[in-house]
């Protein structure tokens, strides 16, 4: 057994540098060991497991522009809206419908 003096400054030790310092069993040290962890949402790799799906969003609509992407679902959009305009079903400026055709007459 280790003097008085000895047991004392274990026990100071073990309080800083936050260790368990009394003996206990594996129940309690497992429950130790998960509050001494970090809280999950303070863990990186569990908030920032999915990616940022605006900011990739906004890089793909760029890369689009410049023509380095291709979106098959829009470039579908984009020709059926012009074949639209085509036969003459496209969406009518603001102040040409049909109410500002029957005011102006």
């Amino acid at each position: 057994m280790a003097s008085n003096y000895g047991k004392r400054m274990a026990h100071l030790s073990a309080r800083i540098f936050n260790e368990v310092s009394r003996t206990t069993n594996d129940k309690s040290m497992k429950v130790v060991k998960i509050f001494s962890q970090l809280p999950n949402h303070h863990n990186k790799e569990i908030t920032k497991w999915y990616p940022d799906h605006p900011k990739l969003d906004k890089i793909m609509k760029q890369l689009r522009a410049y023509g380095l992407y291709r979106d098959e679902h829009l470039d579908f959009v984009d020709e059926m809206e012009r074949l639209r305009v085509l036969r003459g079903k496209g969406k009518v400026k603001r102040g040409e419908g049909k109410r500002a055709l029957l005011k102006k007459e």
